[in-house]
C-alpha cells in the first residue's frame, strides 16, 4: 500500500499575534497557526472541538487512536468525537452545529452546499473505492441494465446513492424505471441479505464485510464514480477558530504519514471499531483506499463534481445547475491544508 507522506511543513504566525491584532480567518483570509503546545501563554480560540469519526475514513480512526489532538490542545480544550454512520449524517451534524469538522464524500460535501449548508472542504482525507452496485450471490442481476424494473437500497445524500445514479445513466436506465429505498447503509446491507431488495448500492466497509460473511457480489465497480473524501467544516467554526481547524488538518496529515509507516496498525484499528474480521480490514484498507493523494482541494476533485452537479438536476436533489455552479465557486478553502504541518502535532 502507498500512501502519501506528510506535506512539507510551512512557517506559521503565532496564535498571539492572532490576540494582538483581533483577526479572525474569514471566507478568503489565510488562517493562523495553531499556538506551539509547549507556549504556556499561548491561550486556543475555543474551549471544545466537535469532530466526526467514521468507519469509511481511516484517517480519523487513526488520529482518534492516537490521541494527537488531546496531546496537542491538552486540558484547555475538549475533544469530542462524534461518529458518523453516513455522508448524509455528517452533512446532518455539521448543519445542526453537532460537529465543527466532518467527513463526508465529495458528491455530499456538493450537495449540502447546494442546499445550503455553510461548509467549506478544507483537506482531502483520501480517494477511495468505497461505493459498488451489490447483489446477493446466485443473483439473476448481473449488470446495471438488469436493475430495471427492481428495487435497489440506497442511502440517498451520499456517494453510493450518486454512484447508483451515475452507473443507471452510463447503463441506459432512467431513475423512475428503479425504485430506491432510502436505507442508511447498514440496513441497506440487511434488506439485501433478506431479499426485501434485488441490489444495493453499498459502501465500505460494510460492503466489504457483506462479501466476506454472506457472500454477496459486486456487479459493477468503478473508481471514477467515487468522488473522494472530504474533510469539511462549519463557516462558524472557520471564522472563529482557524488555530483549531490548523491543528485538525496537521493531525490527519500525520495521520497520513503514520499509515504509511504502520499499515498493519491502520487495518487493525478499522478491524476493531467497524466490528469486522482484519482480513476485510485489510482489503478495504490495502485494495480500496488510496491516501496517496494531494490534501489540497483543487482541480481534480473538482472536474469529478462537475460531472456528478448536473445529476444532482436531473435527480431533482437541486434546483438548477446555476446553484451547483455557485456552491462548488464556494466550497474549497484550501489554505489549511496548504499550511499544513505534520510535526506541528505531539506524539
Amino acid at each position: 500500500m502507498t500512501i502519501r507522506t506528510a506535506v512539507s511543513a510551512t512557517a506559521l504566525a503565532l496564535v498571539t499575534a492572532l490576540a494582538l491584532t483581533g483577526c479572525v480567518a474569514g471566507e478568503d483570509a489565510e488562517a493562523e497557526a495553531a499556538p506551539p503546545a509547549d507556549d504556556a501563554t499561548a491561550s486556543w480560540s475555543a474551549d471544545t472541538l466537535d469532530i466526526d469519526f467514521a468507519t469509511y475514513n481511516p484517517l480519523s480512526l487513526v488520529i482518534k487512536d492516537q490521541g494527537w489532538l488531546e496531546e496537542t490542545l491538552g486540558d484547555d480544550v475538549t475533544v469530542n468525537w462524534v461518529q458518523s454512520a453516513g455522508s448524509n449524517k455528517a452533512n446532518e451534524a455539521l448543519r445542526a452545529g453537532a460537529v465543527d469538522v466532518g467527513s463526508t464524500a465529495g458528491s455530499a460535501a456538493l450537495l449540502a452546499r447546494s442546499n445550503g449548508s455553510p461548509i467549506h472542504t478544507i483537506a482531502i482525507y483520501s480517494q477511495p473505492e468505497w461505493a459498488a452496485i451489490v447483489v446477493p450471490e446466485g443473483s439473476d442481476v448481473t449488470s446495471v441494465a438488469d436493475l430495471a424494473g427492481k428495487s435497489v437500497a440506497a442511502t440517498k445524500g451520499t456517494d453510493p446513492y450518486f454512484f447508483l445514479l451515475q452507473s443507471l445513466e452510463e447503463a441506459g436506465v432512467p431513475l423512475d424505471q428503479v425504485e430506491v429505498q432510502n436505507l442508511q447503509h447498514a440496513d441497506g446491507r440487511t434488506a439485501l441479505e433478506q431479499g426485501s431488495v434485488a441490489a444495493w448500492s453499498g459502501l465500505d466497509p460494510i460492503m466489504a464485510a457483506s462479501e466476506a460473511e454472506s457472500g454477496t457480489q459486486l456487479i459493477y465497480r468503478n473508481i471514477d464514480f467515487n468522488t473522494y473524501g472530504f474533510l469539511n467544516a462549519t463557516q462558524e467554526f472557520l471564522d472563529a477558530s482557524p488555530d483549531l481547524a490548523q491543528v485538525v488538518v496537521d493531525a490527519y496529515e500525520k495521520a497520513r504519514a503514520w499509515a504509511q509507516e504502520n499499515p498493519d496498525e491502520v487495518v487493525a484499528i478499522l478491524a476493531e471499531v467497524a466490528g469486522i474480521d482484519p482480513a476485510v480490514a485489510e482489503k478495504v484498507i490495502v485494495e480500496r483506499t488510496n491516501l496517496d493523494v494531494d490534501p489540497v482541494p483543487g482541480d481534480a476533485q473538482r472536474e469529478v463534481l462537475e460531472v456528478v452537479g448536473p445529476i444532482f438536476v436531473e435527480s431533482g436533489d437541486v434546483a438548477d445547475q446555476a446553484t451547483i455552479d455557485t456552491a462548488l465557486a464556494e466550497l474549497f478553502e484550501p489554505t489549511f491544508a496548504e499550511k499544513a504541518d505534520a510535526a506541528n502535532i505531539t506524539g
